[in-house]
């Protein structure tokens, strides 16, 4: 973490302008070969030469500590010609500075104080950000730590030092832990604790997306509900049977929710080679899909028992669509109008299954990445086991408890430093960043 690094901070594609980034200590010794840094935060033109190559390029310098990274850090705007970028990133390297790994900028700005690792993910949730409702999470959790971690925080501060004085010193001092005392002041942090966790349940599902499949007999409205949900005629729709021979697949928001939709062949006994194909890899859909909606026309009656037997397997995840509602029969349960665009029992029925009583609006700031919501998972089981002690429990018992939330809390935030955490994070970050 002492080399000086560059990386393009713009894709290597043909633009008006590329962007390379540099970091490190002492930089306007390191590069003095190349250019003569500006002062600070003024943009000024200057000419690059090396090895035959000129360059007329706009120069940035941020000093340390006031830098992105906390580190010097320059950034050169170039044409933006990938072969140049790519000839200039290699006079980098043979002035001794080298190329990035995947967020180390980044990672150098947790490492350094400018960023927590809560912000570090916030951001590059936003850059994968493929929704407008994953984009405005990723942007409400970029403001920093929740405040009520810093709340959580200060209220176990007195209580770790307590318990740890009480567990090292108590007899002989007559330092008591007052377990009564401590849990009735941790209920309202407790209560927190469970909000937050069914927040962060309902938000990484918007964070992730929710894997949609559609199945049915033929003709049971699939490809209508398919192209009503993405929002565009995708599918191919006729009165013939058997018109989908194929998994069709499109990545849409709907009702602020972000989904995967897959629109299968109808299920059914195919004498034609390529449905039975299309028929066969449904299985595989299921499997993978986060919910699958059997669709049944609403005039029909019973759903067909070959296809439930079909879906045996995944019935814990099947919620039943009545389709064709404008045209009469089943009014019970979910049923939709993809043809009219009366899908409010459907959204109901999605918003009440992933996200509960949140709206998309309410889980913005929560947690939503995996490691996040395992933390606040642990959390909850150890605030719980706190409340749950005897007034006769041994100190060691509180004592433990108490510095396991104060680590989840550090780790949740980066405090706690531990390097499989951070290579994870930033594993999935581009060079630039």
């Amino acid at each position: 973490m002492n080399d000086a690094i560059c990386a393009p901070a713009t894709p290597l594609f043909p633009a008006a302008i590329s962007v390379v980034r540099v970091s490190g200590s002492s930089l306007a010794q390191a590069l003095k070969p190349l250019v003569n840094l500006p002062l600070p935060r003024q943009a000024t033109l200057r000419t690059l030469r090396w090895k035959g190559y000129q360059e007329r390029a706009l120069v940035l310098y941020f000093p340390a500590p006031d830098s992105y990274t906390g580190e010097d850090v320059v950034e050169f705007q170039l044409h933006g010609n990938p072969l140049l970028v790519r000839r200039f990133l290699n006079h980098l390297g043979e002035l001794g500075i080298r190329l990035a790994e995947p967020g180390e900028f980044t990672r150098r700005a947790l490492l350094n104080g400018k960023q927590s690792l809560l912000e570090a993910e916030a951001l590059r949730d936003m850059i994968s950000a493929a929704t407008d409702t994953q984009l405005r999470m990723a942007q409400a959790r970029a403001g920093g730590v929740p405040t009520w971690v810093e709340e959580a925080k200060a209220c176990l501060s007195p209580w770790v030092a307590r318990a740890e004085a009480v567990v090292d010193y108590g007899e002989e001092e007559g330092i008591l832990l007052k377990i009564d005392k401590m849990q009735s002041e941790f209920q309202d942090l407790r209560q927190r604790f469970h909000v937050e966790q069914a927040r962060s349940s309902a938000a990484r599902w918007l964070r992730d997306g929710i894997r949609i499949a559609l199945v049915g007999r033929p003709n049971s409205g699939k490809s209508t509900l398919f192209n009503a949900l993405a929002g565009e005629d995708r599918a191919i729709v006729t009165e013939l049977p058997g018109t989908t021979r194929d998994v069709l697949e499109v990545r849409t928001e709907w009702a602020g929710l972000p989904l995967l939709l897959f629109d299968t062949a109808g299920l059914r006994d195919a004498e034609d080679p390529v449905e039975r194909l299309g028929v066969a890899r449904v299985a595989s859909v299921l499997d993978q899909a986060d919910l699958v909606l059997h669709l049944v026309p609403a005039g029909d009656g019973a759903p067909d028992s070959q296809i439930l037997a079909r879906l045996e397997a995944v019935r814990e995840k099947v919620l039943e669509v009545r389709t064709f509602g404008d045209l009469g029969g089943s009014t019970s349960g979910v049923v939709v109008s993809a043809v009219q665009g009366d899908l409010e029992k459907l959204e109901a029925a999605l918003k009440d299954r992933f996200l509960g009583p949140h709206s998309p609006d309410a889980c913005l700031g929560a947690l939503a990445t995996q490691r996040q919501c395992g933390l606040l998972d642990e959390l909850v089981v150890q605030v719980d086991l706190l409340l749950g002690l005897s007034q006769a429990a041994p100190p060691e018992l509180p004592a433990s408890l108490l510095q396991g939330m104060w680590g989840l809390l550090a780790r949740m935030t980066g405090e706690d430093r531990a390097e499989s955490t951070l290579d994870q994070v930033f594993s999935g970050f581009c060079l630039g960043k």
